[in-house]
């Protein structure tokens, strides 16, 4: 009896973490353009943990690239928490952990940027799914960045639509003299459980800031 009980908590304790079907992603974006989408991407963007659980993904940074200006932005950056990876290194491990967040509705994300030297680089933000354009990325300190959803080859696009300031209940847009460009990450398949992760930011005066890619697989949940 007291075996049974033992292998059955066992069971338990190993079960695996509960999925949940999610359209969040889906509803930003018409059903022809998500119907375009490899089938790996729409499903890895229609799993929905329970709230509170984490999955994880390990990978490595290919491709980096920091421009002068683009090191100063991401110093700038580290007023509100350092949203941005700040350095150029390849060749280092990263890994991004997905935690349902029960507050917001959205999810929270951790990446972990390794360093060669020295410790690694944490780096927070949040996706709700809220806002002008249905979904945002809050980095902390009130600010926030309306993002809006693409397909493009393929892939699954996100782009800054605009900045945006919260104090308390009132919501102020930031200028465009005061936002670091145009922000986009792309979302790509490489097939065999494996995706491309690209964060670029592009000045319409400035070019390109800052450019990091870095492929990734699933390791667990």
């Amino acid at each position: 009896m007291v075996s049974a009980r033992r292998s059955g908590l066992q069971a338990s304790q190993a079960s695996p973490t509960k999925l949940l079907d999610d359209s969040r992603f889906h509803a930003l974006l018409p059903d022809e353009d998500w119907g375009r989408l490899p089938v790996a991407i729409w499903r890895r963007f229609s799993k929905r943990l329970e709230d509170g659980r984490t999955i994880i993904y390990v990978g490595e940074i290919d491709a980096a690239s920091l421009s002068r200006i683009g090191w100063w932005l991401v110093q700038a950056a580290r007023a509100i928490g350092g949203p941005l990876p700040t350095g150029a290194e390849t060749g280092v491990p990263m890994i991004v952990a997905v935690t349902e967040d029960a507050a917001s509705g959205g999810q929270i994300w951790t990446r972990i940027c390794a360093r060669r030297d020295g410790f690694p680089q944490v780096i927070h933000s949040s996706k709700r799914f809220a806002g002008p354009t249905g979904l945002e990325e809050y980095v902390g300190f009130g600010v926030s960045m309306a993002l809006r959803v693409s397909v493009e080859r393929e892939a699954l696009v996100f782009r800054s639509a605009g900045y945006s300031l919260q104090l308390g209940s009132f919501r102020l847009p930031l200028p465009v003299w005061l936002a670091p460009g145009d922000m986009t990450v792309t979302h790509s398949d490489l097939g065999c459980g494996t995706f491309r992760f690209t964060l670029e930011i592009i000045h319409p005066r400035l070019g390109m800031l800052l450019r990091q890619s870095a492929v990734f697989r699933e390791a667990a949940s």
